[in-house]
């Protein structure tokens, strides 16, 4: 397992990152991703950790708190050295039907992070995330709340999942200004099957040393080597009840049939194939992987020791292509011969 800085900071975590959103299970959404209880998890999370993974990521919202309380019984139960992990969580989604259980406003963010704290069963949250765009408070006080949460001990750094690129440049541009912490990491979809954080949110990051950590690497499971055209219903994955987050599945099954080819020449998986060309990418800080089972779980930590070569990274990078928008095209165009 390698170790990368997060973004520009001091910080080490692994270039593998655990995420527990399979924990807990309810009605609706999350039981549909994932329903592992207290005894698996613990199985999983020793399986993390003895595999030299130290970056584990749950969200307050998982099973509306569950799959932190199930996280934090896991390190207890475990006895695992708490200065040797790096716990991060999310706030902004909706916890209940109280009128200010949801958002980013200073009210929520505080009162969410003494929640998550309780649930987890620790005294500080390494990385809080704010997990996604609240229309409704303006960005300086959600940059002064986080930087204040800071400063009370309980958080030590802030981060941001799905904010467009211009927002996050002007959230960490006002807290610059003011001298308030700024993001240093950025949590967002990416995938071979989901290749639109390169047109404005990769550069963004790495002009500015930011941390990307892609989520759902695989496609939801899309890319993992169960679907095919013939294949439509894998029969024991998420995406037969939850088709999340959406494909252009006619494109994918391309982009499945030559990362299928390309594992059988290196006796591996489609899925290690797909989670080793997103590791291979600039800019790319650590991947999330989850897991419903701990052959599964192996098979993913197993992507850390694929290397593709310059011709099937090539070979990848074709079929997965995104197409040319304006300006990027006008950009590129503008710019030959410089």
């Amino acid at each position: 397992m390698k170790y990368n800085f997060l973004g520009n900071t001091g910080l080490l975590v692994s270039e593998l990152c655990f995420g527990t959103m399979t924990f807990g299970g309810s009605e609706g959404m999350w039981g549909a991703i994932g329903k592992i209880q207290q005894d698996e998890a613990n199985d999983l999370i020793k399986t993390v950790v003895d595999s030299g993974i130290n970056f584990i990521d749950t969200a307050n919202v998982y099973s509306f708190g569950l799959s932190e309380s199930l996280l934090g019984q896991s390190i207890k139960t475990l006895g695992l050295n708490r200065d040797e992990l790096v716990i991060a969580t999310k706030v902004r989604g909706k916890m209940s039907e109280g009128k200010n259980d949801i958002g980013l406003s200073r009210f929520h963010i505080f009162n969410s992070v003494d929640l998550s704290l309780k649930r987890l069963q620790l005294d500080h949250i390494d990385v809080l995330y704010v997990h996604g765009v609240d229309k409704r408070t303006p960005v300086e006080e959600i940059m002064r709340s986080l930087n204040d949460i800071v400063m009370t001990g309980k958080v030590r750094y802030v981060a941001v999942c799905n904010w467009p690129a211009w927002m996050v440049m002007q959230a960490n541009g006002i807290a610059e200004k003011n001298g308030w912490h700024k993001f240093v990491g950025m949590q967002y979809y990416y995938s071979l099957a989901g290749r639109d954080i390169e047109r404005e949110v990769l550069p963004l990051a790495i002009d500015q040393s930011i941390g990307v950590m892609p989520w759902s690497p695989l496609a939801g499971g899309f890319l993992s080597g169960k679907y095919t055209r013939d294949t439509e219903k894998a029969g024991d994955s998420r995406r037969d009840v939850f088709d999340f987050p959406p494909v252009n599945k006619d494109k994918a099954y391309d982009i499945i049939d030559v990362i299928a080819e390309i594992g059988k020449a290196h006796n591996t998986s489609a899925a290690q194939i797909a989670l080793a060309w997103v590791r291979h990418q600039q800019g790319i800080t650590s991947t999330i992987i989850g897991a419903k089972n701990t052959a599964q779980l192996l098979d993913n930590i197993k992507s850390t020791e694929v290397e593709l070569s310059t011709d099937e990274l090539k070979r990848i990078n074709e079929v997965s292509a995104l197409p040319k928008e304006y300006p990027g095209w006008m950009v590129e165009r503008q710019n030959e011969g410089r």
